[in-house]
């Protein structure tokens, strides 16, 4: 299987299956952007220096600042199974707040979201990324698309071939069209139609060329987190704000207007994430903290 081996994808496998329960903003603007009305045909890759980052599972906080109004977001330190002062005002809210604290409160959404390589085989909406490696950012639905592939329904036809750049690999069709008023990506599929005439020296140069997705956004501390909130969310002045502990970034804060395009649209605009009842967001919380 050229450059990509079962070795690998087994490893990539078990690190997606466990993980179900200083950033660059250079490698941040790799992330593609994808729109209604367009197909766009990749190849998805493994992260061969380690491939267990093969896919980063995110959370994220946004919401229009109610100091500024412009929009506001940031890595939700759930991503890594830590405290998340974001997440724990929204609990208390949610359990105990008034109906005019719990009303203003949903304005915070917390999206879920994954990250991969990909080589970029027809992009017709941008064709400069034709040929290079960039990085996909994607919701539940291809995510459910991609593990059906791994060790789903069609394993057995996909399986390891979904990542391999050599004769036997498939490309991804990620097909983004308008359901009312969100995207939806549910008829994306993988197909063994087109092969790519690479060579193994090409092959390797594509892996080799990959991104540490652990690298694209970078981690608030908790306090900077607590005055995120005090500025944007409760619009208290610095003088009242608590000090912030400044602590080394581990992975660099994106724009704000690239996050809400989060699968390239508003983050409010996306059917995966509204909120349900104050019942289900409590018991969401719950399950997270």
């Amino acid at each position: 299987m050229s450059s990509f081996n079962t070795s690998m994808f087994q490893s990539i496998k078990d690190a997606l299956v466990k993980n179900e329960g200083e950033g660059s903003n250079a490698t941040y603007n790799e992330i593609m952007k994808t729109t209604p009305g367009n197909t766009y045909t990749i190849r998805l890759l493994p992260f061969a220096k380690d491939p267990k980052n093969t896919f980063f599972h995110y959370y994220n906080h946004g919401w229009p600042s109610f100091a500024t109004g412009q929009y506001v977001q940031t890595l939700s330190p759930m991503t890594f199974g830590e405290r998340d002062p974001i997440a724990e005002e929204r609990f208390k809210i949610l359990r105990a707040g008034s109906e005019d604290d719990k009303e203003k409160v949903k304005a915070i959404k917390r999206i879920e979201k994954y990250l991969v390589n990909v080589y970029v085989v027809d992009d017709s909406q941008n064709p400069d990324n034709n040929g290079k490696v960039k990085i996909l950012r994607y919701g539940k639905q291809l995510h459910k698309i991609i593990m059906e592939a791994i060790e789903g329904e069609d394993a057995e036809e996909f399986g390891p071939r979904i990542f391999d750049l050599g004769s036997t690999g498939v490309n991804f069709k990620v097909k983004c069209e308008n359901q009312g008023e969100f995207p939806t990506y549910v008829s994306s599929r993988f197909t063994s139609a087109g092969k790519l005439a690479l060579t193994e020296d090409e092959q390797k140069k594509i892996y080799d060329s990959t991104f540490d997705l652990t690298k694209v956004f970078s981690l608030k501390s908790y306090d900077e987190l607590k005055a995120m909130l005090n500025e944007h969310y409760y619009c208290k002045t610095e003088a009242s704000e608590p000090e912030v502990t400044t602590q080394q970034a581990r992975i660099s804060t994106p724009s704000t207007q690239e996050e809400k395009n989060a699968d390239n649209s508003p983050l409010k605009a996306s059917s995966q994430f509204n909120d349900t009842s104050i019942d289900d967001e409590i018991d969401e919380l719950l399950k997270d903290l």
